[in-house]
């Protein structure tokens, strides 16, 4: 991109030179007004010529970086799709996994208070027999 710039630079100011160093030949020049007019209307005709080859050089490179951004533009958004299903996956992986832990830890949970919970009653079971002994 930045040689493309330079280039682009360096023509225009060679075709500003060119026309500069033209125009200065020509009103320098011992020739006579209608030569002289005939001169500056060729000169100003095979600049017009430059400039629309130029132009036209300029058109097709436009044209070819557009659609060199939007090729990319395209890989990238396909690429970054691709990354997201990826992780999205991943994630769906993680919690699923996280559900069956959750789930086990809550089984085991509800095991241990039940337990608890009979072991509390025999216990108080036992209490109250044995003060119904004494």
């Amino acid at each position: 991109m930045a040689n493309d710039k330079l280039a682009q630079g360096m023509f225009l100011g060679f075709l500003a030179g060119a026309v500069t160093g033209g125009i200065l030949g020509l009103l320098y020049a011992p020739k006579p007004g209608k030569e002289l007019r005939g001169d500056l209307k060729e000169k100003s005709g095979e600049i017009a010529h430059d400039v629309d080859q130029y132009l036209k050089e300029a058109q097709t490179k436009a044209k070819e970086l557009i659609n060199e951004g939007k090729t990319k533009s395209s890989e990238l958004i396909k690429d970054a799709k691709v990354k997201a299903d990826e992780l999205i996956k991943d994630a769906e992986k993680v919690i699923d996994s996280a559900k069956g832990r959750i789930t086990n830890e809550g089984d085991r949970l509800k095991t241990a208070v039940d337990a608890g919970v009979s072991a509390f009653k025999e216990t108080g079971e036992e209490e109250g027999s044995s003060k119904k002994n004494s």
